[in-house]
């Protein structure tokens, strides 16, 4: 969707901040660019809405090279939420948000209704906040507000600039959590500046990591965790990170991939011997095209064997499940009330990759911490 090819900036007097850098964020992505100060992780985002304009290269929006678009217009249909955030303090939060719509000729009624869809999407109640003024808001409100606006147009893409760094520590992990859970919900392509290594393992598909206008490494964060390619890379991430935090942590980390499922249909009998044959306390049971449809407790089918028919008899529905995007610290938080003691973890056609139990977090998580004892010895 966004390609970058060769993209150059050389500012007056001579100063490249980004230099001949390439690379494509498919549709749906979440980017996250990150480096020390002067690495143009910020001017190579800003040269996406042509805030910057690139001295070189091609930047490409769907095949359309982005130079050839109106800048204002291009901007229009690019969200883009910033540290300062940038709210107009005369206009009430409603009419922020609905700045861009009303650029855009939408008519009242519609702009009414996306506003009251965005603002309950952040969390911010339509009948308290719409007639308030910035001022009347936190900074975590504020900031809310913010990526409300970038939403309000529906663009594909939307440019994030440390947009966080200003909020207290607390705040800060909300709303990364939030964008978090907005992003799986909407799957808007985002671009986003960062200078927290932690926030960027936390956030991103990928990360970018640039120093002195190079792109150093760009990877899944678990691959740049195992595989840094540049001793830079290595340096900036911090040894062992993925060590010290469960928050950085895949819950891949701390599955087993050893599942033992039983189709539907499957008769009790059978699923008991199965139970049996492989010792195991509950069983997982899919539907045809092995999409999870529920749990059976070993022990309620023994019990129950002389007087059911079917699986769905005492089957119990998933409720505590996770997505293969999940962290450690996920499964951590819903141990304590998963069904049966386990957490079945789903890939996007609700396949069942992997079990969490407290069996398998304490061995993964024992073994992590007995490595970076080595280490640190």
């Amino acid at each position: 969707m966004l390609k970058f090819e060769n993209v150059s900036k050389v500012f007056n007097g001579g100063f490249k901040a980004v230099d001949s850098v390439s690379f494509d964020i498919p549709e749906g992505e979440f980017l996250v660019l990150i480096g020390p100060s002067g690495s143009g992780k910020s001017t190579t985002m800003k040269m996406i809405n042509q805030m910057v304009p690139h001295t070189s290269g091609t930047i490409s929006i769907n095949g359309q090279d982005i130079m050839s678009l109106n800048a204002s217009e291009l901007r229009r249909n690019i969200g883009y939420v910033i540290q300062q955030i940038g709210l107009f303090p005369h206009y009430t939060i409603e009419k922020n948000i609905a700045t861009v719509p009303e650029l855009k000729g939408w008519s009242k009624e519609e702009i009414r209704v996306r506003v009251k869809e965005l603002m309950e999407l952040v969390g911010l109640d339509p009948e308290v906040f719409a007639s308030r003024y910035p001022k009347e808001l936190s900074g975590g409100q504020q900031q809310r507000v913010g990526v409300a606006r970038a939403l309000a147009s529906n663009p594909e893409i939307i440019l994030m600039d440390e947009p966080f760094g200003a909020l207290d520590p607390i705040t800060r992990d909300q709303l990364q959590f939030e964008l978090i859970s907005l992003q799986r919900k909407l799957k808007k392509t985002i671009v986003f500046v960062t200078h927290d290594m932690d926030e960027a393992l936390k956030l991103g598909d990928r990360i970018a990591i640039m120093k002195d206008g190079k792109l150093l490494q760009l990877d899944t964060p678990e691959k740049l965790l195992r595989e840094p390619s540049h001793g830079f890379v290595e340096e900036f991430i911090g040894k062992h990170r993925i060590t010290q935090n469960p928050e950085l942590m895949p819950v891949s980390a701390v599955m087993t991939e050893k599942v033992i499922t039983a189709q539907i249909g499957m008769s009790p009998s059978k699923a008991l011997v199965m139970t049996r044959q492989h010792q195991i306390t509950s069983l997982i049971i899919v539907n045809e095209a092995g999409a999870l449809v529920g749990l059976v407790s070993s022990y309620k089918l023994i019990k129950k064997i002389d007087e059911i028919h079917s699986l769905e008899e005492i089957m119990e529905a998933p409720k505590t499940v996770l997505p293969l995007s999940a962290t450690a610290k996920e499964a951590i938080v819903l141990m304590t009330t998963a069904q049966l003691g386990i957490i079945p973890i789903l890939d996007e056609t609700l396949r069942v990759k992997g079990l969490v139990t407290s069996g398998t977090l304490l061995s993964a998580l024992s073994s992590q911490w007995t490595e970076m004892e080595e280490v640190n010895e």
